[in-house]
């Protein structure tokens, strides 16, 4: 099976019905539809039937359940079918939720899926539409600078770049998380203080990329941080917000903090350092899911800050090892952030990178190097995925 997960309106049923055009017999169930509904809960048999799997076919059809996760006995159905009918059909599973976050039922599908995260549209996927082999593009490619100001400005979610427009995208927005609060948190969890949620999340998009106080944001909300850090876990789970968490490893007197947080949909940031910070942390994250998703190896991503208070935005790892650094800056710089060059020293990155946002595109491979280098977002964004 294959599991693809991610944001409302990322584009998991448009990509996973893509899947007919290259194959005879494809079947969509979809749990918000009744007659589907009504097929799936009478087991995994019924839909045997419905497909017709008893009869021999050249090639295996496609089973598509989308927003299963929905279903309180999702994992046993799945375990079911999988089981019941080896190597008769595909399945693809799509949610907009973290499927191994809602684990519901005693079921366990270890070893029976694949996982792989849909993010929104990104800089490398708008110039480089077919996958390149390796990690990085080894020629950078300019993105029209139209594309770019819309992909900065109404976010990366097909509609809204599409449409481009601030009408709809205002309206667009409103119904999205209205369907998130409303009921992704209805269906899924158990939580009743949902406008507090919606406060909780509204407060969180005022501090995109700082650290945060639990305690503090807890006694705006009149609960305790406990139920503040089940809060914010719910609010990644459903693909509100991602964290990233602090390096400690080979750092000297690190100072362990709290993770950062930040928008799936960085269009809602408030300010133009957090918009700019936001962006980026969204492209790294996207690459390095992909990049693990594909088997590649195990990436993450990560913020250094030590006792001295030097900080870098991003470091990005691969197999538990720094692989290479990132800054940002939202408008021109001319010299090398100091705590650039020295955690590039002291962590021995193979790459470090002050990224610019409002810098020029340069034609120039900006992985060629190994010494820190001020490079413009284009050209750094257009060499990842």
């Amino acid at each position: 099976m294959v599991f693809v997960m991610g944001p409302r309106q990322v584009g998991k049923t448009t990509l996973s019905l893509e899947i007919e055009n290259g194959w005879e017999s494809v079947y969509y169930y979809n749990w918000d539809n009744q007659k589907d509904r009504a097929l799936i809960l009478a087991g995994p048999d019924a839909i045997a039937e419905d497909v017709g799997l008893e009869f021999l076919t050249e090639e295996p059809p496609v089973l598509i359940f989308d927003e299963i996760h929905k279903y309180i006995n999702w994992k046993t159905f799945l375990k079911g079918l999988y089981d019941s009918y080896p190597n008769m059909a595909h399945i693809v599973v799509t949610g907009s939720a973290r499927l191994e976050v809602f684990n519901k039922g005693g079921e366990s599908l270890m070893g029976r899926y694949f996982p792989y995260r849909l993010h929104p549209l990104s800089v490398g996927e708008i110039v480089h539409p077919q996958l390149h082999s390796n990690e990085i593009a080894k020629i950078p490619a300019k993105i029209n600078e139209h594309d770019f100001e819309k992909l900065l400005k109404f976010g990366g979610f097909p509609d809204p770049f599409i449409k481009a427009d601030k009408r709809f995208v205002t309206k667009w927005r409103s119904l999205r998380i209205k369907q998130l609060f409303e009921d992704d948190i209805r269906d899924l969890t158990r939580i009743r203080e949902v406008r507090q949620l919606e406060i909780l999340a509204e407060l969180l998009r005022h501090q995109v990329g700082h650290f945060i106080s639990y305690e503090s944001l807890a006694k705006k909300l009149q609960v305790n941080g406990k139920t503040v850090r089940n809060w914010i876990t719910t609010l990644q789970a459903l693909y509100y917000l991602f964290e990233i968490r602090p390096w400690t490893k080979n750092v000297t007197r690190s100072l362990i903090k709290e993770p950062k947080y930040f928008l799936w949909d960085w269009a809602l940031c408030y300010d133009k350092g957090a918009l700019a910070e936001n962006f980026i942390a969204s492209h790294l994250l996207k690459a390095v899911h992909f990049w693990s998703d594909s088997g590649l190896g195990n990436y993450d991503l990560h913020f250094i800050r030590d006792k001295q208070k030097r900080e870098i935005d991003f470091l990005v790892t691969k197999d538990d090892n720094p692989w290479f650094l990132v800054e940002v800056k939202s408008g021109n710089s001319s010299k090398i952030s100091p705590s650039l060059q020295h955690f590039h020293e002291i962590l021995e990155t193979k790459h470090a990178f002050q990224v610019v946002l409002d810098m020029p595109y340069v034609n120039r491979n900006c992985f060629a190097g190994k010494k820190p280098v001020i490079v413009p977002a284009k050209t750094f964004l257009s060499q990842l995925i």
